[in-house]
């Protein structure tokens, strides 16, 4: 995905640091917003692997650090829940300035509540998805008992929260009391999709209960089964992006108009872009998304094929589906054509049919069957048409290849 750091004004005027993540040509279908935990930033490691999975969709996202938090300015002092909403209004209006009005709202623990408090003001949301959030922001009032009694003496005090420090005044209790949540879940009228963890030490699997039944249709849960309250493990968070990412296609897959959808440039079929994490790569193949990759022995991730796996795909689909066409219009009685491929490397020497003769050369080998009731002239007349499809005659021709510079 391609991903940028910007800055937009708060409602009270700070810039507020933020990241929009974009699919691989840069050009998404639509945008989400993404509201962080309570303490948390943009930058927490599970909420870039469920944007990555947007991304992976043609979602864009924004993902930004509330004021005073991260890297945005203000002091968190000043803040409560109700200007946390505001932010998140902000950064929607942002979104519909610069690029699309938001059609997704996504929140995380505390960002959860935030995001089903805004959607009520934000007509052009279609989407929202809660992970692991609290049903009331009051719950976070208990992560603050130990200093209630200073803030109340002082007006304010300082408290640790996930192993920082924060000052916490008096007005920050005072709005989560006047907070009330049922109301605005109750007449959310969007398509909700509330996902938590029942092993939940900090925000219990309860909070989700209260959620859902407050809501009305369409409603959806996730279960996210042995997940943590951040969703740690690499492994969790990833199940929260694809489910969440092939949730929302479905309520804002159509929200563009045919004219106003993206399409690739007509010198790119395919677009692929490789950044930091290891050798992930994201490939944009004539609108459809896929990942390539490299074994974790190699120092890869292993979250997808290798280069020369999707080669011998392209092959063996080709071949597949050649012969596919063939069977019908022939009338054969074909019902499925399976191709097995395998490439390696071998000395020259010990290839017979090989014009070269010395060094190593690629060999791909391709099994067919056929399943189906053929004769045995016509399954010997299908292994002939397997090597005219063309992919196959293309690696068998010369082939030209232009490399040149693209400025960025």
């Amino acid at each position: 995905m391609q991903s940028e750091k910007i800055t937009f004004p708060s409602a009270a005027g700070d810039k507020l640091a933020a990241r929009l993540d974009l699919p691989v040509d840069g050009k998404p279908i639509a945008y989400a917003l993404f509201a962080h935990c309570f303490t948390c930033s943009k930058n927490l490691h599970a909420v870039s692997n469920i944007s990555r999975a947007l991304t992976g969709q043609r979602i864009g996202v924004l993902r930004f650090d509330f004021t005073g938090l991260g890297e945005s300015e203000g002091d968190f002092a000043d803040t409560n829940f109700s200007s946390s909403v505001a932010d998140l209004v902000a950064a929607a209006h942002f979104l519909e300035t610069e690029h699309s009005a938001p059609a997704i709202l996504i929140g995380h623990s505390l960002g959860g509540a935030a995001v089903l408090q805004a959607a009520g003001n934000l007509p052009s949301v279609k989407a929202v998805v809660t992970i692991n959030a609290p049903a009331d922001p009051r719950h976070v009032a208990h992560l603050l008992v130990d200093a209630k009694e200073e803030i109340a003496a002082q007006g304010k005090a300082q408290v640790k929260l996930a192993g920082r420090t924060f000052t916490v005044k008096q007005q920050f209790l005072d709005d989560l009391e006047k907070t009330k949540m049922e109301k605005s879940i109750r007449n959310l009228q969007k398509a909700l999709l509330v996902c938590h963890a029942p092993l939940d030490n900090s925000v219990s699997v309860d909070n989700a209960a209260i959620i859902f039944q407050a809501a009305r249709h369409p409603k959806s849960y996730l279960s996210l089964d042995k997940a943590d309250h951040l969703l740690s493990n690499e492994e969790d968070s990833l199940y929260v992006g694809t489910v969440a990412a092939a949730w929302a296609r479905k309520y804002v897959g159509g929200l563009l108009p045919d004219a106003d959808k993206p399409a690739l440039s007509a010198d790119a079929q395919v677009v692929v872009r490789t950044d930091r994490a290891h050798y992930q790569t994201a490939i944009l193949a004539n609108g459809h998304s896929l990942t390539a990759d490299e074994p974790v022995s190699v120092g890869g991730t292993d979250t997808g094929p290798t280069p020369y796996d999707l080669l011998l795909a392209g092959l063996g689909a080709c071949t597949s589906i050649t012969l596919r066409m063939y069977a019908d219009r022939k009338n054969w009685p074909v019902e499925s054509i399976v191709v097995y491929l395998d490439h390696s490397k071998i000395h020259a020497e010990d290839c017979e049919e090989c014009e070269s003769t010395g060094g190593r050369i690629d060999r791909i080998e391709r099994e067919v069957e056929l399943i189906g009731d053929l004769d045995e002239e016509q399954r010997q007349r299908m292994l002939e048409i397997a090597d005219r499809c063309p992919v196959h005659r293309t690696l068998h021709s010369e082939i030209s290849v232009k490399t040149r510079l693209r400025e960025s």
